[in-house]
Protein backbone atom coordinates (compact mmCIF):
# COMPACT_ATOMS: atom_id res chain seq x y z
CA UNK A 1 0.00 0.00 0.00
CA UNK A 2 1.52 3.30 -1.08
CA UNK A 3 1.51 6.43 1.05
CA UNK A 4 -0.66 8.26 -1.51
CA UNK A 5 -3.35 5.53 -1.25
CA UNK A 6 -3.57 5.99 2.53
CA UNK A 7 -3.78 9.79 2.26
CA UNK A 8 -6.48 9.78 -0.43
CA UNK A 9 -9.50 9.24 1.94
CA UNK A 10 -8.14 11.89 4.32
CA UNK A 11 -8.20 14.51 1.58
CA UNK A 12 -11.91 13.86 1.01
CA UNK A 13 -12.65 14.08 4.74
CA UNK A 14 -10.69 17.33 4.99
CA UNK A 15 -12.57 18.95 2.10
CA UNK A 16 -15.90 17.75 3.57
CA UNK A 17 -14.95 19.26 6.92
CA UNK A 18 -14.02 22.52 5.24
CA UNK A 19 -17.32 22.65 3.39
CA UNK A 20 -19.24 21.90 6.56
CA UNK A 21 -17.30 24.59 8.42
CA UNK A 22 -18.28 27.13 5.77
CA UNK A 23 -21.89 25.97 5.99
CA UNK A 24 -21.88 26.32 9.80
CA UNK A 25 -20.35 29.77 9.46
CA UNK A 26 -23.04 30.78 6.98
CA UNK A 27 -25.74 29.56 9.37
CA UNK A 28 -24.13 31.53 12.21
CA UNK A 29 -24.07 34.66 10.04
CA UNK A 30 -27.74 34.08 9.19
CA UNK A 31 -28.63 33.75 12.90
CA UNK A 32 -26.75 36.95 13.71
CA UNK A 33 -28.54 38.86 10.96
CA UNK A 34 -31.91 37.55 12.14
CA UNK A 35 -31.05 38.66 15.69
CA UNK A 36 -30.25 42.13 14.37
CA UNK A 37 -33.56 42.25 12.50
CA UNK A 38 -35.38 41.21 15.68
CA UNK A 39 -33.54 43.88 17.68
CA UNK A 40 -34.26 46.56 15.06
CA UNK A 41 -37.94 45.60 14.95
CA UNK A 42 -38.10 45.86 18.74
CA UNK A 43 -36.52 49.33 18.68
CA UNK A 44 -38.92 50.55 16.00
CA UNK A 45 -41.94 49.02 17.76
CA UNK A 46 -40.94 50.64 21.04
CA UNK A 47 -40.61 53.99 19.25
CA UNK A 48 -44.10 53.71 17.76
CA UNK A 49 -45.52 52.51 21.08
CA UNK A 50 -43.98 55.40 22.99
CA UNK A 51 -45.47 57.97 20.62
CA UNK A 52 -48.89 56.32 20.84
CA UNK A 53 -48.74 56.17 24.66
CA UNK A 54 -47.91 59.85 25.05
CA UNK A 55 -50.53 60.81 22.45
CA UNK A 56 -53.19 59.01 24.50
CA UNK A 57 -51.82 60.63 27.67
CA UNK A 58 -52.15 64.08 26.07
CA UNK A 59 -55.70 63.32 24.91
CA UNK A 60 -56.70 62.06 28.37
CA UNK A 61 -55.23 65.04 30.21
CA UNK A 62 -54.41 67.98 27.95
CA UNK A 63 -51.90 70.34 29.54
CA UNK A 64 -48.68 72.09 28.69
CA UNK A 65 -46.71 69.34 30.43
CA UNK A 66 -48.28 66.51 28.41
CA UNK A 67 -47.72 68.47 25.18
CA UNK A 68 -44.03 68.84 26.11
CA UNK A 69 -43.76 65.15 27.00
CA UNK A 70 -45.45 64.16 23.75
CA UNK A 71 -43.05 66.29 21.70
CA UNK A 72 -40.08 64.65 23.44
CA UNK A 73 -41.62 61.22 22.90
CA UNK A 74 -42.10 61.95 19.20
CA UNK A 75 -38.43 62.95 18.83
CA UNK A 76 -37.22 59.91 20.77
CA UNK A 77 -39.67 57.55 19.04
CA UNK A 78 -38.65 58.75 15.58
CA UNK A 79 -35.02 58.34 16.63
CA UNK A 80 -35.69 54.74 17.66
CA UNK A 81 -37.47 54.00 14.38
CA UNK A 82 -34.58 55.51 12.40
CA UNK A 83 -32.03 53.62 14.50
CA UNK A 84 -33.93 50.39 13.86
CA UNK A 85 -33.92 51.10 10.15
CA UNK A 86 -30.19 51.89 10.17
CA UNK A 87 -29.44 48.70 12.13
CA UNK A 88 -31.45 46.63 9.64
CA UNK A 89 -29.69 48.13 6.63
CA UNK A 90 -26.21 47.84 8.18
CA UNK A 91 -26.78 44.25 9.29
CA UNK A 92 -28.02 43.33 5.81
CA UNK A 93 -24.98 44.91 4.17
CA UNK A 94 -22.61 43.21 6.63
CA UNK A 95 -24.39 39.89 6.01
CA UNK A 96 -24.02 40.28 2.25
CA UNK A 97 -20.30 41.15 2.46
CA UNK A 98 -19.58 38.27 4.85
CA UNK A 99 -21.35 35.72 2.64
CA UNK A 100 -19.54 37.09 -0.40
CA UNK A 101 -16.17 36.61 1.33
CA UNK A 102 -17.15 33.06 2.31
CA UNK A 103 -18.14 32.23 -1.27
CA UNK A 104 -14.77 33.51 -2.48
CA UNK A 105 -12.98 31.27 0.01
CA UNK A 106 -11.80 34.18 2.16
CA UNK A 107 -12.10 34.51 5.91
CA UNK A 108 -14.67 36.91 7.36
CA UNK A 109 -13.18 40.21 8.45
CA UNK A 110 -13.09 41.24 12.10
CA UNK A 111 -13.87 44.94 12.07
CA UNK A 112 -12.54 47.52 14.51
CA UNK A 113 -16.05 48.95 14.87
CA UNK A 114 -18.48 46.00 14.78
CA UNK A 115 -22.14 46.66 14.20
CA UNK A 116 -23.02 46.06 17.85
CA UNK A 117 -20.71 48.86 18.99
CA UNK A 118 -21.90 51.25 16.28
CA UNK A 119 -25.57 50.70 17.14
CA UNK A 120 -24.78 50.90 20.87
CA UNK A 121 -23.02 54.25 20.42
CA UNK A 122 -25.86 55.58 18.26
CA UNK A 123 -28.40 54.43 20.86
CA UNK A 124 -26.40 56.14 23.61
CA UNK A 125 -26.33 59.38 21.61
CA UNK A 126 -30.08 59.07 20.99
CA UNK A 127 -30.68 58.62 24.73
CA UNK A 128 -28.54 61.66 25.55
CA UNK A 129 -30.42 63.78 23.00
CA UNK A 130 -33.75 62.57 24.41
CA UNK A 131 -32.64 63.37 27.93
CA UNK A 132 -31.45 66.80 26.80
CA UNK A 133 -34.82 67.52 25.17
CA UNK A 134 -36.68 66.51 28.33
CA UNK A 135 -34.45 68.55 30.64
CA UNK A 136 -34.10 71.70 28.56
CA UNK A 137 -37.71 72.03 27.37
Amino acid sequence: MAASDAAEPLVGVASDSSSLAKFRTQLAVDRTTLAWIRTALTMASFGFGMVAFFRSLQQASPSDETVRLRQGAICFGVGLVVLGLVATVLSSVAHWFTLRRLRLGQLPVLRQWPLSIVVGVLFGILCLVGLWILLVS
